[in-house]
């Protein structure tokens, strides 16, 4: 009869075990997220808030805007990177240099609010869209896509937008201004929130986001241990 080799034993087990663990996270993760998306495992650093007004904050005292309430809520970097009455052709020639450059973990992508104003063609509009998604993930980066309809205003864009979404697997933000441009207690003019309206914009970014964030942080800090 053959000797038990306990040290081989315990040899092996060291060996494969981090690789079963790192199989059962990602199994569990995967069930608790709503969805596995596209570079699930990114290396990048920071989180990037990429729009227009709406990101930068307008109608709300400086340090008030949705990505510093976000920044408070979780442990990775927020930049904001909106500029106010950007349209998406035009966010597309400064991506690389606010977003792409900036070693990005996850970029929320916030437009379309001025291009409805200006009445630039909605599949125009989701054109660029599409572009910047693509151009994200081939940097490494996770996306959440946010959707700017209301259920009075912009119906097809939150449509298409979550179409676009689930095409290339990104996270997705509903309504992000739903209630609040309604609601004047919540806006600092017509459009724009005031401080606390963009609080709740935070919280629901941070909702959408979140479980993918903690999938990230496992998956990085397991594949650190093997």
């Amino acid at each position: 009869m053959k000797k038990f080799d306990l040290k081989a034993v315990k040899i092996t087990l060291k060996i494969i075990l981090p690789a079963i663990i790192l199989s059962c996270a990602i199994l569990f993760y995967s069930g608790c997220a709503k969805i596995n998306v596209t570079n699930i495992e990114s290396r990048g650093t920071n989180i990037v808030c990429f729009g227009d007004s709406i990101t930068v904050g307008f109608g709300a005292p400086e340090g008030k805007d949705y990505p510093s309430a976000l920044a408070k809520m979780i442990s990775a970097p927020v930049i904001n990177a909106g500029l106010n009455g950007d349209i998406s052709s035009e966010a597309l020639k400064r991506l690389d240099t606010d977003v792409l450059e900036k070693n990005p973990l996850l970029v929320i992508v916030e437009f379309g609010g001025n291009d409805f104003l200006r009445q630039i063609p909605l599949e125009e509009t989701v054109s660029n869209m599409e572009e910047m998604v693509k151009r994200i993930h081939a940097a490494g980066a996770m996306v959440a896509i946010a959707d700017i309809s209301t259920s009075i205003v912009m119906g097809q864009y939150g449509k298409e937008y979550k179409a676009l979404s689930k095409k290339y697997q990104t996270a997705f933000i509903p309504k992000l201004l739903d209630g609040i441009v309604t609601d004047p207690e919540l806006k600092s003019d017509f459009i724009h929130p005031n401080a606390q309206g963009y609080k709740i914009i935070a919280h629901r970014a941070y909702r959408a986001i979140i479980p993918h964030l903690n999938q990230n942080s496992i998956l990085r800090s397991l594949r650190g241990k093997m």
